[in-house]
């Protein structure tokens, strides 16, 4: 709690400009959405001032700023004509709140985790082309159409489109050179070094000129007077009881009305839907990109329409519009909001008289610019190239919200972003790998987190193309939700058609819920026959298809718990590898491998002695391992220090054992450290070849196997930069017959 009070108390100047800024935008949307929904035009004020302060304060959001919405207008409208009575409406906004704040308490708000980006970044370009449209009249000072009324059609009978018309002759001089100068300021402000530094924000200086500018027509030009329906028009008391007298309370005898509940439950579901999109949206918005909990916005929005219909104002939700302004002028915390509510509230009661002096052309110019922020033409750039799938639901949000209203525009743009969803489901429901098991090649089908029965048609193509006598494996371990239809598909193929064509199918992943046990038929860990088929050549040729799977980032999923079980009663590794210490040169990982399949000793600088080559003696004659790989790598640490003839305790014994190398290479003539990159490379390389070769002159168990094929021994370095291991550069890549005193290479 103290760090948040810091947090406020860091950024309260920011806050406060933007507060400010948001107030002077909000107190006109308040008045005309009132006016658009048939309602006393104080009871838009109302509910800016409780959605400026109980909501914001109960609210989890840091940048969202809450108040009558115009997408509810409609919706106000029709309940208040169906109830009759303004206070029995007021009733439906206080059960609708409590509806709110019960689903928020029941975590309801997991819907907005299914709203698609499309719509949601179609909502944000619809609300700038509309705050573009609807307010430039109101800059021409041609008001006709209510500050707040977001609909294509509007009361007048005329739409967006048509108002232009309805503007020639109708313009207001006065008005119209309060915008022009307006304009000038909020496009030349970011542009000047010094003004663009300045704290106050350029949208306080446009309503400051704007009121100057006003009273001075009056003085020194009548001609170009604002008029009083150009001008902010907020109702005015002359004492407390009048003001008091502005608040409407509900009528609680309607209590048995079961139309209140139609409405109640009609304004909680509208109510929420826009603010959870709303509240997404914010989001996006947000520089920081933090994240509004939305069981809590519920919360909020809940206690604040009760609170809001108490006391005779509009249903709330999150507001686009007022949010932009706030983000944009530079709002930090929910202090922006808050701030702003306190202010409507003051200067409502006691100075309302300064307010109506404010140019509505003023406040017009303010917000196109902030549609033009949000519907620029780079969004639509951004958009259109992800592709079809989400352009086209993009497009349909902004032209549905543009030509209709608000809330039904958002529900034809969901309508089609779901369809895109589905349609992009149906074409890839799931992932299909082949992987090579050691001698075998399997199957893995990798079911999605949600495998609906839209994947039901080709996910039985998928399975009838299996071929016979395959290894299957169904994957769920991803899936947290599979569909009925989809598990009946699952249960006819295991119970009939794999047996049917000799499929072996083994099930991974799959919940309790879904009683289908896992089970696995799959070898993914050598076992005694296996290792049995397995020669020396194809031993090697294993390592080297999982070291380029391992460089390829295409490792094979294993399933360790099987592994497990499966090797705890005996071990058939296929190889040793003796490798270096070196914490980059994990051998099972490098080479792809899982529990059970090599045998792995490790000793820095990749030496040989006689407990070595004890550990490799077990691995093949008693274990039946079939290749012995010794593997050196790059830049590595002993050789190094063996180059710089390094001598510290026991490590000096064990550098030893690389000098060999070191007299052998003959080439390097200066710089023989390790400093010179070449001259350590051509020593890893023939300490290699040198421990190969120590292996077989000090163990005649694996000469002997080595005389009679039964197993193999092969150098390689591994590049810690690229993960590939090199088979090929070695002098010595060899199988080793001392006997024969010849090499055979294995590839």
């Amino acid at each position: 709690m103290s760090e948040m009070k810091g947090e406020y108390l860091r950024y309260i100047k920011n806050d406060s400009i933007a507060g400010l800024v948001v107030f002077l935008v909000a107190v006109p949307l308040c008045l005309g959405i009132a006016l658009a929904s048939g309602a006393p035009l104080f009871s838009g004020l109302i509910a800016g001032i409780v959605g400026g302060t109980v909501v914001a304060f109960l609210s989890g959001s840091q940048t969202s700023v809450s108040g009558p919405a115009a997408g509810l207008a409609a919706v106000v409208l029709s309940a208040i004509n169906s109830l009759g009575a303004f206070e029995t409406f007021l009733l439906a906004v206080v059960i609708a709140g409590a509806i709110q704040a019960v689903a928020g308490l029941l975590k309801g708000g997991f819907i907005a985790n299914y709203f698609p980006s499309s719509v949601i970044n179609g909502l944000l370009v619809a609300i700038g082309v509309i705050l573009i449209l609807k307010q430039i009249p109101h800059a021409l000072g041609y008001d006709a159409d209510a500050v707040g009324e977001f609909a294509f059609n509007q009361p007048d009978g005329s739409n967006t489109f048509s108002e232009f018309l309805n503007l020639f002759g109708r313009v207001d001089d006065g008005a119209t050179i309060i915008a022009l100068i307006s304009f000038a300021i909020l496009f030349f402000w970011g542009k000047i070094p010094a003004l663009k530094k300045s704290i106050v924000p350029p949208a306080l200086i446009v309503v400051v000129l704007g009121v100057v500018v006003s009273q001075l027509f009056k003085s020194i030009a009548p001609g170009l007077t604002i008029s009083p329906e150009h001008l902010v028009s907020v109702p005015v008391s002359t004492s407390l009881g009048g003001f008091l007298e502005f608040f409407t309370f509900p009528d609680f005898t309607q209590i048995t009305n079961y139309n209140v509940y139609i409405a109640a439950f009609t304004i909680a579901i509208v109510a929420s839907l826009e603010t959870l999109l709303n509240l997404e949206a914010v989001d996006k918005m947000d520089p920081h990109k933090r994240h509004s909990p939305p069981n809590r916005e519920l919360l909020a929005q809940g206690i604040g329409n009760m609170t809001a219909g108490l006391i005779g104002g509009l249903p709330i939700t999150s507001v686009i519009v007022r949010s932009s302004v706030n983000i944009q002028s530079g709002g930090r915390t929910k202090m922006s909001a808050i701030i702003h509510g306190f202010l409507i509230l003051g200067v409502v009661a006691f100075v309302p008289q300064i307010l109506n002096m404010i140019p509505l052309s003023a406040l017009a110019v303010i917000l196109i610019m902030t549609g033009f922020k949000l519907a620029s033409a780079t969004v639509f750039k951004k958009m259109y190239a992800k592709g079809w799938n989400q352009f086209i639901p993009f497009m349909a949000t902004v032209l549905a919200i543009v030509f209709t209203d608000l809330l039904i525009g958002i529900v034809i743009g969901l309508a089609v972003g779901i369809f895109f969803i589905l349609k992009s489901n149906m074409a890839s429901s799931f992932h299909i790998f082949k992987e090579n098991h050691y001698t075998k090649e399997v199957i893995r089908i990798k079911l999605p987190q949600i495998t609906s029965f839209l994947s039901k048609a080709a996910f039985r193509q998928t399975l009838e193309e299996i071929p016979e006598h395959s290894e299957v494996i169904l994957d769920a371990t991803e899936a947290d939700f599979i569909d009925n239809d989809i598990m009946e598909a699952i249960r006819d193929f295991q119970n009939v058609n794999a047996p049917e064509r000799n499929i072996s199918l083994s099930l991974v992943g799959f919940k309790e819920e879904y009683k289908l046990k896992d089970h696995t038929n799959y070898v993914n860990v050598v076992t005694e026959e296996v290792q049995k088929t397995i020669t020396p050549q194809m031993a090697l040729e294993i390592l080297k298809q999982g070291n380029e799977r391992f460089v390829k980032n295409e490792c094979i999923e294993k399933d360790f718990k099987h592994q497990m079980r499966t090797t705890a009663q005996g071990q058939y590794p296929m190889a040793a590898v003796l490798a270096c210490i070196d914490s980059r040169t994990s051998t099972e990982i490098i080479f792809d491998l899982g529990l059970g399949d090599i045998f792995s000793v490790r000793l820095a600088g990749n030496v040989a002695n006689e407990d070595v080559i004890g550990s490799l003696e077990f691995s093949c004659k008693v274990a039946g391992a079939k290749l012995i790989v010794v593997l050196g790598h790059t830049n590595c640490g002993a050789v190094k220090a063996a180059c710089d003839h390094t001598q510290l305790g026991n490590i000096t014994k064990l550098l030893d054992k690389i000098q060999p190398a070191i007299n052998a290479e003959v080439t390097t003539r200066e710089g023989r450290n390790s400093k010179n990159a070449d001259f350590v490379m051509n020593v890893t390389k023939l300490n290699v070849e040198n421990t190969m070769r120590y292996i077989c002159e000090h163990s005649e168990i694996l000469a002997e196997m080595l005389e009679k094929g039964e197993i193999g021994i092969v150098g390689g370095v591994y590049d810690v930069k690229t993960g590939v291991v090199n088979f090929t550069e070695l002098r010595t890549n060899i199988v080793y017959q001392p006997s024969r005193a010849m090499s055979m290479r294995v590839n």
